[in-house]
């Protein structure tokens, strides 16, 4: 079987691993800054992602520098059913897979000024192909997030190609699925 961090080829400046790789994985997360209006990303990746792994609610992946061995950026992923209304009375559900967190290390940002858009290359270079070569096995018709309501990141979010429910079914969807933690998040979604 192909396992994630096989399946993506390591890039060249940067490489992906699993976060349970390695134990030296587990004490590049102290270093970890999601930056001012991202510190439940932060502490995500410090307080939960393990538990998480162990649980197997999702799946982290830590985007490091292949140079030095920084850590760069991380995501998690993990399956969902989006539900999504048909009539008052009647809804059907959509197979996804959820990116439930996705940050950048302010700390490595700051130390590699040169280093640009790291976002959209580990989305394009490993996220997306991750999540196609995953639906390819299972199903899945959406890759989703919960964005944080900053409209920076919401422009961002729609640069990269993800789009909005109309408000009707984006209720529907926070009324049966949005998870606690997510509250003020914008969901937002594309076609695998």
């Amino acid at each position: 079987m192909i396992f994630p961090s096989q399946l993506v080829p390591n890039s060249g400046d940067f490489v992906i691993e699993h976060l349970n790789d390695s134990v030296e994985n587990r004490r590049l997360l102290n270093a970890f800054s999601a930056g001012k209006n991202a510190t439940g990303l932060e502490r995500y990746i410090k307080e939960q992602a393990i538990g998480d792994e162990q649980s197997n609610e999702s799946r982290t992946y830590l985007v490091k520098d292949a140079l030095t061995g920084d850590l760069a950026c991380y995501f998690s992923l993990r399956t969902c059913l989006i539900p999504i209304a048909i009539t008052k009375s009647l809804f059907t559900t959509i197979p996804a897979i959820e990116l439930s967190n996705f940050a950048v290390n302010e700390n490595y940002r700051r130390s590699q000024k040169a280093v640009r858009k790291i976002g959209v290359f580990v989305f394009l270079s490993f996220i997306l192909p991750i999540v196609r070569h995953v639906a390819s096995f299972v199903g899945s018709k959406w890759l989703c997030v919960y964005a944080l309501p900053i409209p920076k990141l919401l422009e961002y979010y729609e640069k990269i190609g993800f789009a909005r429910l109309d408000k009707e079914r984006e209720a529907f969807v926070y009324s049966h699925v949005k998870p606690k933690y997510d509250k003020d998040c914008i969901f937002m979604y594309q076609a695998i």
